[in-house]
């Protein structure tokens, strides 16, 4: 998650460039002292002090800086950030913040296939309420609930999903969703592994076959699957014969089965500027880069030969035809995601995406990252997905061979050489995308939108 406190004065709290809380400063005091008597002084990182006399401009900017790194790094400990205390002052917050009082109220739940789920809650319910509440219309067991996640999307006006994020254990969805006030987003339930041998067990239950096919389904309506006319004539055959397990069966053959598809963006590989369709899914990142020259380029990034990644953010202004320095009101936050990947035995490089979703994807990449552990160490998924749905997931030191460094890290040169987790592993190759790929492949026509994308400082989050 990416924590920003753009403000000086209020202490406006920023997830992911938007408004989650506004605090004082002996509020985060507070917060600080509670966490420092629970866990000790050894463990919370340092907390800019108090200061008798008023402060100057400078003082001000220097205070927010480092009240926005120690959000952070907080967040970012497996301990401190996985707390109660911690998740529950920010859901206290973000209530109190947006002056939604607690009440009882309905909230719509999409499924995959648009149908709406609406569950009674209340405003101050967490995460993983809703998500029960969700479960238990449905008749979802409890086994199965920690298999699946709620998602933040916003609907554009030609039925695209754009994926903003997982919702997570520190906000209360009926808050989050009423403060966009925007009739675009919504919340869907949507799977949380990668793993598509996990299917099996969601498939034993009726409800959780359902969801899986409504899933499949609208993934390969949206074109996120690629299918060609001879298996669209079998999944036709198959969804007329109502065979929804076959139908699945056929889906996880097809390319891009599982797979996140994230809005156009700009990456610098091979070359900067380049345009390019990133999709998660099977432990990589896809990209679909279309080259200056107007070639198309296909390439995998395995998320296992991934030294480290990081997510950076910048405030931008808005272009209007100055140079004005940025305000709050004339600045909007840019992203980039940018992971060390080791392209051959001893040559590590750095890939950048510039995306607004890039947040969402590293959270993809870390959770590939946790399966990949628990299936290393031996461990269960049905274990990791009960530790996810309960808000933490614990890592022994022996499990931390491929991991993202906290994100107010900069790249460490000295750092250990990468673990693989795969004694098989290929480097990234790009291939051209030949005129014989089925009519539903990437075009020309695919990358569209607005591509001014500004350059992003050095600023760590």
């Amino acid at each position: 998650m990416h924590f920003s406190i753009p403000e000086t004065e209020a202490y406006n709290i920023h997830v992911n460039g938007v408004l989650h809380c506004r605090v004082r400063y002996s509020q985060l005091l507070g917060l600080h002292e509670q966490i420092k008597k629970e866990y000790g002084s050894n463990v919370v990182p340092a907390f800019p002090p108090k200061k008798i006399f008023t402060l100057t401009p400078a003082e001000v900017e220097q205070r927010r800086e480092q009240l926005e790194k120690y959000m952070q790094a907080v967040r970012q400990d497996p301990l401190l950030g996985a707390s109660e205390m911690f998740n529950s002052f920010l859901r206290k917050a973000q209530q109190e913040t947006q002056q939604i009082p607690t009440e009882e109220v309905a909230l719509d739940i999409c499924l995959s296939n648009g149908q709406k789920v609406t569950v009674n809650i209340l405003t101050s319910d967490q995460t993983e309420d809703v998500l029960d509440a969700v479960a238990t219309k449905l008749d979802l067991p409890d086994e199965l609930v920690g298999y699946f996640s709620l998602y933040l999307v916003r609907e554009g006006v030609d039925g695209s999903l754009t994926f903003v994020r997982k919702l997570q254990e520190f906000e209360l969805p009926y808050v989050s969703i009423t403060s966009l006030r925007s009739s675009e987003f919504h919340i869907v339930l949507r799977k949380s592994y990668w793993d598509m041998a996990y299917d099996s067990d969601v498939m034993d239950n009726r409800v959780g076959l359902n969801l899986l096919y409504a899933q499949t389904v609208s993934d390969i309506e949206r074109g996120w699957i690629l299918v060609n006319k001879d298996q669209h004539r079998q999944l036709k055959s198959l969804q007329e014969k109502g065979s929804k397990k076959e139908f699945i069966h056929l889906g996880q053959t097809l390319k891009y089965y599982g797979y996140i598809k994230f809005d156009p963006c700009i990456t610098d590989f091979p070359e900067k500027g380049c345009q390019v369709i990133v999709s998660a899914g099977n432990n990589e990142l896809n990209f679909h880069v279309k080259l200056p020259n107007e070639q198309m380029k296909e390439g995998s990034f395995k998320v296992t030969r991934m030294r480290c990644w990081r997510v950076t953010s910048s405030q931008v202004p808005i272009a209007n035809g100055t140079t004005n320095p940025c305000s709050s009101a004339k600045c909007e936050v840019k992203l980039e995601l940018a992971f060390e990947y080791l392209m051959s035995k001893d040559r590590l490089q750095w890939v950048t995406i510039t995306s607004q979703q890039a947040i969402m994807m590293s959270i993809c990449l870390q959770s590939m990252v946790d399966e990949l552990m628990v299936k290393k160490s031996g461990g269960s998924i049905k274990k990791l997905l009960r530790k996810r749905h309960n808000g933490s997931i614990h890592r022994p030191d022996s499990q931390q061979a491929v991991k993202s460094p906290p994100l107010l890290d900069s790249p460490d040169p000295n750092r250990e050489q990468i673990v693989k987790l795969s004694t098989k592993l290929s480097s990234v190759s790009l291939r051209g995308i030949s005129a014989s790929n089925s009519a539903n492949d990437i075009s020309g026509n695919d990358f569209h939108g607005n591509y001014a994308f500004e350059g992003i400082g050095d600023d760590d989050l």
